[in-house]
């Protein structure tokens, strides 16, 4: 995924056909090394094809896979405004579970006694 993210980097960047070097330098700006196999493999899978092309075929094929919450994501996102609600109220439960947990007032006593 890194190595790809590079490449991406490279493309968005200006650069229309990135070379090994270039995706090792972006990698490389962040402390990661690539490996040479898996760089060589992308290049070869993305030659020749347009960068527009791939990020749809990319999306077509994210669409097909099961992500178990799509539903409420595609529902918000059509303009469901039950589902759209939803999410700040469980936020809003999440925060009172929270205080209740960090409270100390159990277990009768404190760290700072």
């Amino acid at each position: 995924m890194k190595i790809i993210a590079a490449y991406l980097l490279a493309v968005l960047g200006g650069n229309t056909a990135p070379s090994a070097v270039d995706v090792k330098r972006i990698l490389g700006s962040v402390g990661v090394e690539g490996e040479d196999e898996q760089i060589e493999l992308l290049l070869r899978e993305v030659k020749g094809k347009d960068f527009a092309e791939l990020i749809a075929s990319g999306r077509e094929k994210l669409s097909s896979v099961p992500s178990g919450g799509g539903a409420v994501a595609v529902s918000a996102v059509s303009g469901g405004g039950a589902a759209a609600a939803a999410p700040p109220a469980k936020a809003k439960e999440e925060k009172k579970v929270e205080e209740k947990e960090e409270s100390d007032d159990d277990m009768g006593f404190s760290l700072f006694d």
